[in-house]
């Protein structure tokens, strides 16, 4: 649906995003992810046409639109701040690209009523945005970009403004709407809960150039880069004479006994959080290598009282290790 063939992006001579090539499939929800200015966002607005690649080609279904402003681009694009007219109702926001689009009214009033069912908005048509709540500002927002039946719906933090509890609701609406719509998601958010929730594929971008590609499993089970794997969820990386290499929390064991482990330490903090609880493990100091704190989570069905201040083993399986480059 999209291909991005070798896009780079200068601003007054600082490289913003580094040459990238990256298809998108038809009907995939693909999630760009990473700090805050980071690129992310330049890239969605290349993709829209509302900043021009300073070399490479944007293609879209499979024509190179590069040159093409973006009202001549098949796609949608959705920000955090909603910019609904305030002066309009709910389905006259809606209505008005299918007006400037010069749709028959009978299918206006179709395809209206088709996005306001899919975004749960049937009762809020007569009113005006200053009347709605944050979460039913967004939704009118996202049903003025679907109803004009774009190829790809581009997605620019649309939920950064939020509550936690909303976002939740949201992201799992969104994630219906978009399987229910089969059209193209492209989405931006430096949350990395709300990737890992929502994509088919999460694109890790750290300043300007791409760490890794991959489906959410991949992307936490199998990270590349430092970057990736202490950027997506915690990690303990570890530093052996052959390099780095990260073991995830909930894949280390306690040990009452220091003998037979890999690591010893002393138990600096823990927190339970419910379904899961945490060690703060400080271990010992080897020979060179500077001290190191590693996390340890253990599930509910752990019963041991772990105490603050006490001595234990630290050991995972070697198959666990995922070896990472700096």
């Amino acid at each position: 649906m999209i291909e991005l063939v070798e896009i780079e992006k200068q601003f007054q001579g600082q490289v913003v995003v580094k040459p990238l090539s990256m298809v998108i499939e038809e009907g995939e929800f693909l999630t760009l992810l990473g700090p805050s200015g980071c690129g992310k966002t330049t890239i969605l607005r290349m993709i829209a046409g509302f900043e021009q690649p300073t070399s490479g080609n944007v293609v879209l279904a499979g024509k190179v639109v590069t040159e093409n402003p973006p009202n001549e681009r098949d796609l949608n694009l959705v920000f955090q701040h909603y910019a609904l007219f305030p002066h309009m109702t709910v389905e006259e926001n809606i209505a008005f690209g299918l007006k400037m689009k010069k749709i028959p009214k009978e299918q206006q009033k179709q395809r209206i009523a088709e996005a306001v069912a899919m975004t749960q908005l049937t009762t809020l048509t007569s009113r005006y945005p200053h009347q709605l709540s944050g979460g039913q500002q967004q939704r009118v927002a996202i049903a003025r970009a679907i109803v004009n039946k774009p190829k790809v719906l581009l997605l620019d933090e649309p939920l950064g403004a939020l509550d936690l509890q909303l976002r939740k609701n949201l992201q799992t609406e969104l994630k219906h709407l978009q399987r229910t719509l089969g059209i193209t998601f492209v989405y931006v958010t430096h949350d990395q809960e709300e990737a890992m929730m929502m994509s088919d594929r999460i694109v890790i971008l750290n300043n300007g150039q791409v760490e890794q590609i991959g489906t959410p499993k991949e992307i936490y089970s199998s990270p590349r880069t430092l970057f990736a794997a202490t950027f997506v969820g915690e990690n303990n990386v570890f530093t052996s004479p052959q390099g780095l290499f990260a073991v995830r929390p909930e894949k280390l064991r306690p040990q009452r006994s220091e003998e037979s482990s890999m690591k010893s330490g002393v138990i600096q903090d823990v927190l339970y959080l419910g379904n899961v609880h945490k060690l703060m493990v400080e271990l010992d100091q080897v020979g060179e290598q500077p001290a190191m704190t590693v996390t340890i989570v253990l599930d509910s069905t752990d019963e041991e009282s772990w105490q603050v201040g006490e001595r234990i083993g630290v050991n995972w399986n070697p198959k666990d290790e995922v070896v990472i480059q700096p």
